[in-house]
């Protein structure tokens, strides 16, 4: 089983779009999204049922038993995050706890105890042929990368023997990318040819590189800005990293999107060049395991 990680460096250059395509032509029977801020990657998965919904717990938060407490102050003194407030009686606001449990170390009193917070909730959905693992984090959550890991771990426990997982990852180079790379076989950037995009491009090859993992990039809105495309090509070559095509700007996606359906189900340049660019992808992932084998 090979896994084939989709990111890039920032929001909106494509990515769910080509990773929604790529599962469909490559009837991928096993998929998740590890966009645990934002998924969406269920918009596009209409055939999919909710088969498992879990209540996730990430860290444990502080909470003060007001029967218990003295209000010595103690906790709130020393809480570094100012995460306890004092009004009449004394509270912990689970936003601003990081649960590190200095206040329940130092309460003479016993007062204050850590104790499990919902972070999110874990979702695996299927069908009579896939299994498509999500999450949705809790807004304001900081445990996002232990998030992706669950979001992972659920869909390899769920499937036995199948050829590619197709993973949508995050944008950015945070936490969630770093657990979402962690594992994988190989990572497909989705660049897009913009001052911006080109950086954040840049930053996340450099991250991927970090895992000693295969990477290639294809370019999305190629003929948006030629010459900053020639530049993102330039420096794939430079970098010895694959390009794997180029796909144009077409308004038909926006009308596939909005009606749900993947760009490679309609007839359209940008569904053409999508699959070039999917057999290029699948010809180094597998490739990499011919090399891996001799």
């Amino acid at each position: 089983m090979k896994q084939l990680l989709i990111l890039s460096g920032k929001g909106g250059t494509g990515k769910t779009t080509i990773a929604g395509a790529f599962i469909k032509l490559n009837r991928a029977k096993a998929y998740a999204d590890c966009d645990v801020d934002a998924p969406n990657l269920h918009l596009l998965m209409t055939d999919s049922a909710l088969s498992r919904h879990t209540t996730y717990y990430g860290l444990p938060k502080a909470q003060i038993d007001a029967q218990l407490c003295n209000g010595c102050g103690m906790c709130r003194e020393l809480c570094r995050f100012d995460a306890i407030s004092a009004d009449r009686v004394y509270r912990v606001e689970p936003m601003a706890c990081e649960g590190c449990g200095v206040c329940a170390l130092i309460c003479p009193v016993g007062a204050v105890s850590l104790a499990p917070y919902v972070d999110g909730d874990l979702l695996l959905y299927n069908t009579s042929s896939a299994i498509f693992s999500t999450a949705l984090l809790k807004m304001g959550s900081g445990t996002s990368g232990m998030l992706v890991t669950a979001v992972k771990k659920q869909l390899l426990e769920a499937v036995d023997d199948v050829d590619v997982v197709i993973i949508d990852g995050s944008p950015g180079i945070g936490c969630p990318v770093i657990a979402s790379i962690s594992g994988v076989d190989m990572v497909l950037v989705v660049a897009e040819p913009s001052i911006s995009g080109i950086s954040d491009m840049e930053r996340i090859v450099r991250t991927a590189a970090g895992f000693h993992v295969k990477t290639a990039v294809c370019i999305n809105k190629y003929d948006m800005n030629m010459a900053n495309t020639e530049q993102i090509e330039c420096y794939c070559r430079n970098e010895g990293l694959p390009c794997t095509g180029r796909i144009p700007f077409d308004p038909t996606v926006i009308t596939a999107l909005n009606d749900g359906r993947a760009i490679t189900d309609t007839a359209c340049p940008a569904g053409s060049a999508i699959r070039e660019v999917y057999v290029n992808t699948m010809q180094l992932l597998f490739e990499q395991n011919d090399e891996e084998q001799r």
